[in-house]
């Protein structure tokens, strides 16, 4: 099964970054590139433990619907979601929170397989897995964004 490993410093605070983390409204915001719309929002308007959310984005030009759990929250420290439906065969996101000189070090572990046996295989091995990383990477710039550009 791919799997990487995303670190990113943000200058805040753990419990500040990690907030943001489960902000529904600024994990749209990092994937509007995508078009990506909740169809199932979570109780209360935020994540929480046993959370279900659905998502519809656009990849590759092909409309995809995922729907997602938050678990094993740690509260300023981590938090997992996985998918439950979706295009994947797994999907599992894993977000640890760690004190750092400069704020925070949030740490991304994701791990996925696409569906399909030797198909899936190769498609995450030739196409997936970057695409992966760089949607990571530009979800966590989206937020580092949010949460520097409201401190400033």
């Amino acid at each position: 099964m791919p799997r990487f490993v995303i670190e990113t410093v943000v200058a805040a605070p753990p419990q500040e970054v990690f907030d943001a983390a489960l902000d529904p409204a600024l994990h749209l915001a990092s994937m509007a590139r995508y078009g990506e719309t909740m169809i199932e929002e979570p109780a209360g308007g935020r994540f929480s433990e046993g959370s279900t959310v659905t998502w519809r984005a656009r990849h590759f030009g092909i409309p995809f619907r995922l729907r997602s759990v938050v678990f094993d929250i740690e509260a300023s420290s981590r938090f997992t979601d996985r998918q439950l439906r979706g295009p994947f065969g797994d999907l599992r996101h894993e977000h640890v929170f760690e004190p750092h000189p400069r704020g925070t070090l949030m740490r991304d572990t994701i791990a996925f397989h696409s569906p399909l046996g030797p198909l899936g295989r190769l498609v995450d091995a030739l196409v997936l897995g970057r695409y992966m990383e760089r949607l990571i990477r530009e979800r966590n710039d989206a937020l580092v964004a949010a949460i520097e550009g409201r401190r400033a």
